[in-house]
This record gives C-alpha cells, sequence and structure tokens, in this order.
C-alpha cells in the first residue's frame, strides 16, 4: 500500500507543485472537450476546437491522430503539460471507448489522480464504472466533473445517490447546480463561499464569481430568482446535512469523491475544478517498485515508459516513448541507464508535449512526463535510472479478446507489413502473435474498433493495404512452468503455438474447453491471461 498521506515530509517546491493526473469517462460525457478548456485556461492554446465543430477548421488539440479528428472520438492517450496559476500540470487524456481501455489502463500507471467526467443526463454509465474500479484498484483519488448541466439533467440528489450506490465512494459536493437545462444560470461554490454565474453568450469567457456572505445574503436576490433561489437555499441546507463535509485526507485515501457541476462546451465550472486541482490533489507520490518503491524526493533520477507513440508527426518516421519522471532532477543530456538491456543512453533530445506538438525539454522533475525520441530501444515498462539497478512494478499487458489474421494487399510488400505490426505490437496497440508453423500473422485486440484503426494507421503510415480475416482462434493464454514441462506441452500442440514480440509462448485455442483440458493434462504449467510488461 503505497502512502498518500498529507502528513508526509514537505517535498521540494518545484516537485511539490506537480500535478499528474488523467480524465476519464463514458464516451461522449464531453472528456475531450474538457481538456481543451484546461489548456485553454493553462494558457497553452488560444482557441478551443469543439469536437465535430464547423468553420475555423478547428481539430481538439488532444485528439490528433486522423482517425481521432474523424470520428471526433479518443482512441490514443496523449500527454499535455502546461502552467496553471502556481501549479504544474501535467494532464493525459484517455481513450474514453472501451476498445482501447488497456491503453487507458497503463496510463493509470504514470498518474496521481484521476478526474471523472460524467454525463448530467445520463450519469455512471458502463464505461465509467469500469475505468473507476481501475482507479480503485491502483489506489487512485477521483475529483468528479458533471458536465452538460446547460442541457436537460437529472435531479442533483439522484445523481450523487448513483454515484455513491453504483461506485461504492462518498460524494461531497464542492459546488451546488442553480436550475438545469435552459435555467441553469451557475453554481454555488460550496468550498468558497461564492456565486459562479455563467455566460452562455461567449463559451471561452471565463464565468463571473460573486462573493457572498453565505445564502442569506441579500445580494444573491439581485442574480438569481427568487423560485430558483429558494431552492438553491433548500438544496445546500439538505446537502450540508446529509452529505459528507469535504475531507482532503479521504479524497487522497480514495474513500471520498469531491464533485463539481458545470458545461465545459460553455467554459462553466472548468476553472473550479482545476482550482481543485491544485488546491486539494495530490503531490507527486512514491512509485511501486521492486526491489523497493521510490520516493519522488530521491536525488537520483528514475523514470518509467508507459507508453510508446509512432509517428506522431506524419513527416517524421519517429518514435516516441512516454516516461514518466518518479524521482529527481532530470536535465537534458543525461545520461540514463537503460535497466531492461543494463545499457547507458544518453538523453539528448527529451521534448514536453501538448498532444502531437512539442518543444525540447531542459529538465523535469518528479511528476513530469517528458517523450523520449528512440529507434525503437525503449518498450512499455522500461525503467531509466541513473544506474541502480530498480524496476517499476506493475504496468499490465491483457490478453486479447479478439483475435484476427492480417494479410498485406500487395504480397510482395510482406516484409513491410512484418515491421508495421511489430511496430504497433511495441506501442501496446495491439498483440502480434507468429504462429509456430505457417506464415503470417495473427492480430489480438480488445475490440473491434481496434482493427480500423490499425488498417487505417498501416495504410496512412506505411503506405500499405491491409485486410483483416478471421481467424481459427478466439483466445490468447501465455504459457509458463518449468521448462521440460513447457516443451513438452509444446512439442505436442506447436499447431496452437505463437510468439508474441517479445518471444513469449502463446497458447491459441478456440474453446474454453481447450483452456480447461490443459489445466487438467499439465497441472504443472500457467495459462495466463496477463503478463507484466518485462523490463
Amino acid at each position: 500500500m503505497l502512502d498518500r498521506s498529507s502528513n508526509r515530509p514537505a517535498l521540494p517546491p518545484e516537485i511539490a507543485r506537480r500535478r499528474t493526473f488523467a480524465i476519464i469517462s463514458h464516451p461522449d460525457a464531453g472528456k475531450t472537450t474538457l481538456t481543451e478548456k484546461f489548456l485553454l485556461y493553462g494558457g497553452a492554446i488560444q482557441m478551443a476546437g469543439q469536437v465535430r465543430a464547423k468553420g475555423e477548421a478547428r481539430r481538439t488539440r488532444s485528439d490528433f491522430m486522423q482517425m481521432e479528428k474523424d470520428r471526433g472520438i479518443s482512441v490514443s492517450a496523449s500527454a499535455m503539460s502546461f502552467d496553471y496559476g502556481d501549479y504544474r500540470f501535467n494532464l493525459v487524456d484517455t481513450p474514453g471507448h472501451s476498445d482501447f481501455s488497456e491503453d487507458t489502463y497503463r496510463t493509470l500507471t504514470a498518474v496521481d489522480a484521476a478526474i471523472m467526467v460524467i454525463d448530467g443526463a445520463k450519469g455512471v454509465e458502463s464505461q465509467t464504472r469500469k475505468l473507476f474500479e481501475v482507479c480503485r484498484l491502483r489506489d487512485l483519488p477521483i475529483l468528479t466533473f458533471c458536465n452538460k448541466m446547460d442541457r436537460e439533467s437529472r435531479d442533483t440528489f439522484e445523481i450523487i445517490d448513483e454515484i455513491q450506490e453504483n461506485l461504492a465512494i462518498d460524494v461531497t459536493p464542492a459546488s451546488w447546480p442553480i436550475g438545469v437545462g435552459r435555467e441553469f444560470l451557475g453554481c454555488f461554490d460550496m468550498l468558497r463561499n461564492r456565486l459562479e454565474l455563467m455566460d452562455r453568450a461567449d463559451r471561452n469567457k471565463v464565468a463571473e464569481s460573486i462573493k457572498i456572505e453565505g445564502l442569506d445574503d441579500p445580494a444573491l436576490e439581485q442574480h438569481i430568482p427568487a423560485e430558483l433561489l429558494d431552492k438553491l437555499r433548500e438544496e445546500v441546507e439538505m446537502a450540508r446535512e446529509l452529505l459528507p463535509a469535504f475531507d482532503q485526507q479521504a479524497m487522497l485515501d480514495g474513500t471520498l469523491t469531491p464533485i463539481w457541476f458545470g458545461s465545459a462546451i460553455n467554459s462553466f465550472g472548468v476553472q473550479e475544478l482545476m482550482d481543485g486541482i491544485g488546491n486539494y490533489g495530490p503531490e507527486p507520490q512514491i512509485q511501486a517498485a521492486e526491489p523497493r518503491q521510490i520516493a519522488p524526493d530521491e536525488k537520483k533520477v528514475c523514470g518509467f515508459v508507459f507508453k510508446v507513440q509512432a509517428n506522431m508527426d506524419p513527416k517524421h518516421r519517429d518514435r516516441v516513448a512516454f516516461v514518466r519522471m518518479a524521482s529527481g532532477h532530470f536535465k537534458r543530456g543525461m545520461k540514463l541507464t537503460h535497466v531492461r538491456t543494463k545499457k547507458p543512453m544518453a538523453v539528448s533530445n527529451p521534448v514536453l508535449f501538448l498532444a502531437s506538438d512539442r518543444e525540447l525539454a531542459d529538465e523535469a522533475w518528479a511528476g513530469d512526463i517528458i517523450g523520449i525520441p528512440n529507434h525503437g530501444q525503449l518498450r512499455i515498462g522500461d525503467t531509466l535510472t541513473e544506474g541502480e539497478a530498480i524496476r517499476v512494478s506493475g504496468i499490465p499487458s491483457f490478453a486479447p479478446e479478439l483475435l484476427q489474421t492480417c494479410r498485406a494487399g500487395d504480397p510482395l510488400k510482406a516484409k513491410h507489413l512484418d515491421k508495421a505490426l511489430m511496430q504497433f505490437a511495441e506501442e501496446g496497440a495491439a498483440k502480434v502473435f507468429k504462429p509456430m508453423i505457417g506464415s503470417g500473422f495473427i492480430v489480438g485486440v480488445v475490440g473491434q474498433l481496434q482493427f480500423e484503426v490499425l488498417a487505417s494507421r498501416i495504410e496512412m503510415e506505411y503506405g500499405l493495404p491491409v485486410r483483416f480475416e478471421a481467424s481459427q482462434f478466439t483466445s490468447a493464454r501465455w504459457i509458463s512452468g518449468p521448462k521440460a514441462d513447457v516443451d513438452k506441452f509444446v512439442n505436442a500442440n506447436k499447431q496452437h503455438i505463437s510468439y508474441d514480440n517479445d518471444g513469449d509462448l502463446v497458447f491459441l485455442t478456440r474453446l474454453q474447453w481447450d483452456i480447461d483440458r490443459v489445466v487438467r493434462d499439465y497441472p504443472e504449467l500457467t495459462l495466463s491471461s496477463t503478463k507484466e510488461m518485462q523490463v
């Protein structure tokens, strides 16, 4: 159990001001729009590009792949770093689509907190529930933003009750909505005792903030119609009686989530949420590792790769490893040890991200996310240190749920397909299996949309049309056990054996019955549906 106590010794100021967090949600809850508004208020962009917006050729900054731009969905985690007030925000926008949940899971190993975005009309949806459980497994603190309050939304108490019942977490209102839908005027800030009024005329304008002396302040009558004001007073009084008060330590422990209400598209409630992240969110945390944990205030640099992305810039056939700094003060040009290969690595051109845009990083501190351009040396799960043989743990790889055979449209370009598939396997975008017997590749993914993304990227980045065809296999399991038993099993089942891109043995099968048979006939073997990224 990692220590998230707010009573830990104070971190150096430059580390303490870091806030590294992910945004999670069900598709279409408004996650990418919220991300854009974060960048807008952080001064990182001049204009927010609404998803599917027309005019001015706007595109969301965080969605940089062509398919993301075309469909208006996020299918790849992207990292963005920017200053907000006294804080340095490192924000990771994760895929909301369930077909890309493994990318999201790995991303959550690299952050200290999560922002959970829910739709005010739909409440807790299936993907929200799944992602919340992942956060719970990692003991991540969660801050909640209830979006789209300017549309017809559910009753506020009903939304809070649903979160508490479905996710088994206490909820405390950080703000309280004044009306919903067309009547939505803004919120009462319950943490700072002030009124926040929404400006519907300008979506990028910061809301008007009015300091008040409690809900009995006569000044309220100048801004809120009598009927809505009576309702606000009644609901806030009930909320204070029935719901827990804000407790920062309970939030850091993951037992309480504060909830803000707003409308990301109208820029309302966003700044209050950002203030909440800065004022109450966790500083960089202790990182799980073997043979010991890593504290952020250690003098020596340590970082780990949680994502690899190739061809972020179509003009350059590049590959960038996303590295979360776990400790120390990194400076450009440092020589670090690549723990998996035990080789030194000069980090000469590290970059900071604003999605696909990047700038040279002269330095980075614990909590930061930097990119290290490389030619394939760095893989997901790799650890970089100043010499110590320490390995960051807990970065998983999951067995795919769908398997298909991949073939090049032009058989003469089979070697190019080999290179492309290996690249995507190293990115973690898909599992690629090379059968022990026969030719070709079997590609495994979590959801059907991933096949479409792969086909699109292979054609766009390699000029190679491909097709995916039905495979005879439906399940994959990694094989482990005593060498003699593994060899015996492999020799008897060669038609079912493949190698993954790490060279590990994989058992491919059609039926659960086949897996049960192996468990019965080969008790010394283990067939696993997950494996930890090897470093």
